[in-house]
Order: structure tokens, then sequence, then C-alpha cells
């Protein structure tokens, strides 16, 4: 794997169990597999996408159907894990619909 033997894989480990300590290593296992399980998923919606020809034609008709895009499936899902975006996504929309009714 890498290159990396059981020594060097050990010591890797035990570095790690010293810096996050035993409490914290399901919650970053657990993070870590999420994380892989949403790439895995985002990467098999991609596979799916249709030619860039047709892609603009059908982000139209999805718009229009209620069928969201992948772009904003990933974004859905960044606003679920992380907090913070949520926020500044709403005060971007507030900044649109101002500059919408003063321009």
């Amino acid at each position: 794997m890498f290159g990396l033997g059981p020594t060097e894989l050990i010591i890797i480990l035990v570095i790690v169990l010293l810096i996050f300590g035993a409490k914290r290593l399901p919650e970053i296992g657990k993070g870590i597999g999420g994380a892989v399980r949403e790439f895995k998923n985002i990467k098999n919606d991609i596979r799916g996408e249709p030619e860039p020809a047709k892609k603009m034609e059908e982000k139209d008709s999805e718009e229009k159907s209620g069928t969201p895009s992948i772009e904003a499936k990933v974004a859905g899902k960044v606003l679920e894990q992380v907090p913070g975006v949520k926020k500044v996504m709403d005060v971007k929309k507030k900044a649109d619909k101002i500059k919408k009714i003063v321009g």
C-alpha cells in the first residue's frame, strides 16, 4: 500500500493516536467514511452525465421539471454538512434581492 510497510503504518497510527486521542478517533473515522461515501455518490452521478452539448438543454429542462442538477445536489450536501456555508448563502441571497430592488 503506497510502499509503506507494517512498521511505518504502525508508527503513523501511534502518532495519530497521540495527536487526536482515543476518544476522537471514532469521530474522525466516521467523518472520513462519510466523505468517501459522498465522493463515491457524486462520482457515480457524474458518470451518468450526458454529452456536454446536451447539458444546457437538460439543465433548462431540469429547472422546469424540478429535478436538481448535480451542482444543486453537491450544493445541497455542502449546505447540510457545513453550517457556516448556509449563513453565507442566505446573506448572498439577501444581497441579490437588494440589488434587484435598487438596480
